[in-house]
């Protein structure tokens, strides 16, 4: 039996009105997440249910629930689709006035049923028992997540290993449909035959009534007898059967892209498949009347899977409300969450919060009390609170990120007055979900933060989300392809044409000729379709970038658990969107690199000027800084050093925080799409009049001189200008977030449209509005993250303007990260009158440093870290045994163990010039030990004493030269510009020919 009891959350679901036993329900359908097996996504099996008329439906995947939350969101869907139906007619009747704009348009019109959606999943145990698990309530829900998990974390990734006996011991609770393992006229008592009954007679003993016989047909002439002996079969084991078609898709069209998932998943072509191709269009979702004919006589299995599915009564909507309860010492989550704001807003205004901020905060607390919210921002404080403990740098960021109570718990360090946000846009009593907060740590650090969240709520309680890899672009058309048997040049030339995200739907005929294809090919065109078909398709999980969820009880009775490929990580079935759809609490722990420039960059000014800073602290709205930003200098500053800005800035001219704000917002796709950026700028600028289209609207884009920049102000426009309801808003907003995988943003255009039209907007205006907000579908930037980004805009510019040095310090320890080589950083930092010195054997260590410059000033002192060929271990040697310094190459292998050929790397890299060793004659050396190699107890006894090399002349290595070795060991060089040595040849009338190469003199 279980080690202990589930833990409950909440009550079961009431069941749904009307007779639950009534009618045919398919209790066992594989969708796309049975990945490259299933032919359907769970949202078509829902629509289609519905269509047919089906009254429930099971989705059951293979050891997985990874679906069940995507047919979830297409039941609520349905829901609402009918019921605003019902009540048009219930207003206008039947046949009343044309389909109002805001209802979907067909197919969907013909729906008028509900199927009710029945959690499961197909167990599939290795002796090769299949059985189909359908838990009845919250606590058979936690049993099955647990014994998929058990089989999950025993196997490697993407695996499942589960044995008959974890199936009775988890079983509990659950009808169990079991699907035969032998054909009408083998002996149920010999070989496989007999073992496949051994056990199925195993599980009846344990569960009794709770199991079944699956009766589906096979479409291969041998039914009507197939559905004889598994009657007899059934009466043997004492059970009762059960009608399921074991669809495999939701409609017949499918069935040439189920082959080509099953090519792809086996590695081999379309013709080659053999038997494992269907025979037929027929293993599909079916009709209650389809299922009465093919059954015939056996018809009462088909009266039996309502009855059933009545018995379950579990809904994914009992999962909602499994935060951790974060009580501590008797405290509870309002008092300590209150306790700890009213603290924190002490701190982050020692002279007294304005009395704004005061109001605001006491709104915030009782708002976040009434919703029961107050958990998920104290799991957010002690996470933060850990990284600042251990000196981690990180800054909050999020739709609820820029609140009082964030801002007073330290999440953030962006003032709330800095933004026009209202807090009931992300956390409302209408929405009733619980507020994003996402968390930026120190991208050499954020494993620890992750490791403590897995210490402190341990791994049945807490687990990273999964991020579904989708079938886009050029992996669609080279796995399709090769399915279909294209050449590997045909697939080169079509992968050509796609960038990014994009298919190759509407790729035109002369297109095709132009790569040199035949459009009229018959393979070509059904692979293109296919192509195109697939697109959207599930490939596989991965693990999401660090969207964590932590529960009160068990994770993993709340979904199952599985083994991640990163070591010391699991992951969950769901991803994001499954998630929100869920209402459960998630936390981002993302990795940010300019978190730990900047937190190295603290820590350089402590240690050499004594200045404590923190992002909170440092000088504000500092006019040299935002003069350095004007000029586009701002090579390696976080968000403004990409060309676009550095064009930018200077037509923007920031001078204030929330020009910045703007600035990081406004150089991306929505507002670029939407054609919002010289309007904007012609306005600030007074080029043109600052107009808003009506009253209302200008409520909304006052701050942004009535051009929409920011994810907010297209849902308020969507609301204010299209007469959008908030529940409409909040599914437009959905739809951005998931408009990659599903593009159905589009599907609110005619609502838009009509909506802005009736209100009295001109078509232009809201042509340009739904572009900006389409925008946002593939990359959406709402004010709060603008505002969070805008303050490591500012810190990062305002280091690199007083402290170029520490900066550039900073920077090329925090590598690889940004734009621009440690090449184009150096050469900045020097431009900005930093000294920099090279690496050396005497000076260096594994980071890059500062030192005295002589001058009352600092240097930086290139580390080895630089060197490509070098490990932080091999320099921590060297540092740790050069005592008073090194005087000779061979003291280096001698004292610190350094290698022969991590020496030649050293010389490569001329670290040895500051001991009187040139590139060259370092090199000789290097290598003379490597050949000599004597032992060390017998190199000598005293310093500078051991092998004596003759003397060998080098010749000295020209500029040149010495620039390109530069390159080739470290990547960038002190010596000179390589163009500066080709300028007298490359300046029109200048033909000053190279200097002659100097002789090399005999050894």
């Amino acid at each position: 039996m279980p080690d202990s009891p589930p833990h409950i959350s909440g009550s079961d679901p009431s069941p749904p009105e009307g007779d639950l036993g009534a009618g045919f329900a398919e209790l066992s359908a594989t969708s796309n997440f049975t990945f490259l097996t299933g032919a359907s996504h769970p949202e078509e099996y829902m629509e289609r249910a519905a269509l047919t008329g089906l009254a429930a439906l099971v989705i059951a995947d293979e050891n997985s629930v990874a679906g069940i939350v995507r047919a979830h969101a297409q039941a609520r869907e349905i829901a609402r689709i009918v019921a605003e139906r019902r009540a048009a007619e219930a207003a206008d009747g039947p046949i009343g006035p044309p389909r109002p704009a805001h209802l979907p348009a067909p197919p969907s019109l013909a729906i008028r049923n509900v199927p009710r959606l029945i959690p499961g999943a197909r167990i599939v145990l290795e002796d090769g028992v299949s059985v189909t698990a359908l838990p009845r309530d919250r606590a058979a829900w936690g049993r099955l997540c647990r014994l998929i998990s058990l089989g999950r974390l025993r196997a490697e990734k993407g695996g499942c290993l589960l044995r008959l006996e974890d199936l009775l011991e988890w079983g509990e609770g659950m009808e169990l449909l079991l699907h035969p393992g032998t054909s009408p006229g083998a002996p149920p008592d010999s070989g496989g035959a007999g073992a496949w009954l051994s056990r199925a007679e195993r599980l009846t003993r344990r569960f009794g009534g709770s199991v079944h016989l699956v009766m589906a047909p096979r479409y291969d002439g041998q039914d009507a007898a197939r559905f004889d002996w598994l009657a007899r079969l059934a009466e043997r084991l004492g059970v009762d059967t059960i009608a399921s078609a074991e669809p495999r898709m939701h409609h017949g069209r499918r069935r040439q892209m189920a082959d080509v998932l099953t090519a792809i998943r086996t590695g081999c072509r379309i013709e080659q498949l053999g038997r494992a191709a269907l025979a037929n269009g027929e293993c599909r979702l079916r009709t209650e009347a389809e299922m009465r004919q093919m059954l015939g006589p056996h018809a009462a299995a088909v009266d039996r899977t309502g009855q059933v599915a009545a018995r379950c009564r579990f809904s994914l909507d009992a999962l909602r409300y499994e935060y951790p309860s974060e009580v501590t010492g008797g405290e509870s989550a309002d008092g300590r969450l209150e306790r700890l704001s009213r603290e924190g807003l002490r701190w982050r205004y020692p002279s007294g919060a304005p009395p704004k901020v005061k109001a605001q905060l006491e709104h915030e607390l009782a708002l976040i009390a009434k919703l029961g919210f107050a958990p998920y921002f104290l799991t957010v404080h002690d996470i933060v609170a850990f990284a600042r403990s251990r000196n981690i740098l990180c800054q909050g960021r999020g739709s609820a990120a820029n609140s009082v109570v964030c801002y007073a718990l330290g999440v953030t360090s962006v003032s709330p007055e800095i933004g026009t946000m209202v807090f009931e846009r992300f956390v409302s009593e209408a929405r009733g979900e619980p507020p994003d907060i996402d968390v930026d740590f120190e991208h050499e650090r954020r494993e620890e933060v992750i490791q403590h969240i897995y210490e402190r709520y341990g791994r049945h309680r807490a687990g990273l989300c999964a991020t579904v890899i989708h079938y886009r672009g050029k992996r669609a058309v080279r796995e399709v392809g090769a399915a279909m048997g294209l050449s590997q040049d045909t697939v080169a030339a079509l992968s050509s044409q796609i960038w990014g995200w994009g298919n190759m739907k509407g790729m035109e005929d002369a297109r095709m000729r132009e790569i040199g294809l035949d459009p009229t090919d018959r393979r070509l065109r059904q692979t293109m379709r296919l192509i195109a078909e697939i697109q959207g398709f599930p490939r596989h999980l991965s693990q999401h970038v660090g969207g964590f969820i932590v529960t009160e009880g068990r994770l993993d009775e709340l979904c199952p658990v599985e083994n991640a490929t990163m070591e010391d990580r699991t992951v969950i079935p769901w991803d994001k969107d499954d998630i929100d759809t869920l209402g459960i609490l998630k936390v981002d722990i993302l990795a940010l690199g300019m978190l730990t420039c900047i937190r190295k960059a603290f820590d350089l000014l402590e240690q050499h000027h004594g200045l404590d800073y923190t992002l909170a602290t440092l000088p504000p709205e500092d006019p040299a800084t935002y003069d350095m930003l004007c000029k586009a200098d701002s090579l390696g500053v976080f968000q403004v050093e990409s060309r676009a800005q550095m064009n930018f800035l200077p037509r923007m001219r920031p001078r204030c925080f929330y020009d910045l704000v703007i600035e990081v917002a406004i150089i991306r796709p929505g507002p670029i799409q939407g054609d919002m950026v010289h309007p904007y700028i012609r306005r600030r600028n007074g080029e043109e009049e600052v107009r808003f289209p009506s009253d209302a609207l200008g409520a909304v884009l006052a701050k942004t001189l009535g051009v929409p920049l920011f994810q907010e102000q297209a849902m308020q426009i969507a609301i204010v200008g299209a007469g959008f309801t908030p529940e409409e808003a909040d599914r437009l907003r959905r739809s951005l977030a998931t408009f990659k995988k599903h593009g159905n943003v589009s599907e609110f255009h005619d609502r838009f449209m009509a909506g802005m039209r009736a209100n009295g907007y001109d078509e232009d205006f809201s042509a340009r509005c739904f572009s900006q907000i389409e925008g946002f579908g593939s990359y959406g930037f709402p004010e709060s993250h603008a505002a969070s980004f805008a303050l490591l805009v500012y810190a990062s510019a305002w280091l690199k303007r007083h402290h170029p040095g520490v900066f550039a310090c900073a920077l090329l320890n925090s590598q690889p990260m940004g734009f621009y080589a440690p090449a184009q950083i150096v050469r900045d930092a020097r431009e900005h009158g930093v000294t920099v010195l090279p690496v050396s054997i005497n000076a260096s260590y594994w980071d890059n440093v500062l030192e005295p410059d002589g001058r009352g000033g600092l240097a930086l002192r290139l580390g080895f870290r630089q060197i490509k060929a070098m490990r932080e271990e091999e320099a921590g040697w060297i540092a740790a045994a050069r005592g008073n310094g090194y005087l000779a190459l061979e003291e280096v292998w001698r004292r610190a163990g350094t290698p022969p050929n991590l020496l030649e790397v050293l010389a490569e890299a001329d670290a040895f010039a500051d001991i009187g060793l040139s590139r060259r004659e370092a090199l000789w050396e290097a290598r003379a030990l490597r050949a000599a190699r004597p032992l060390p107890l017998f190199a000598g006894g005293l310093e500078g004493e051991g092998i004596v090399e003759p003397a060998a002349h080098l010749p000295e290595m020209t500029l040149g030269e010495q620039v390109v070795e530069d390159y080739v060991s470290m990547r960038l060089t002190l010596r000179a510009h390589p163009l500066a040595l080709l300028r007298s040849r490359l300046t029109p009338g200048r033909r000053a020919p190279l200097p002659p190469p100097k002789s090399v003199p005999e050894r």
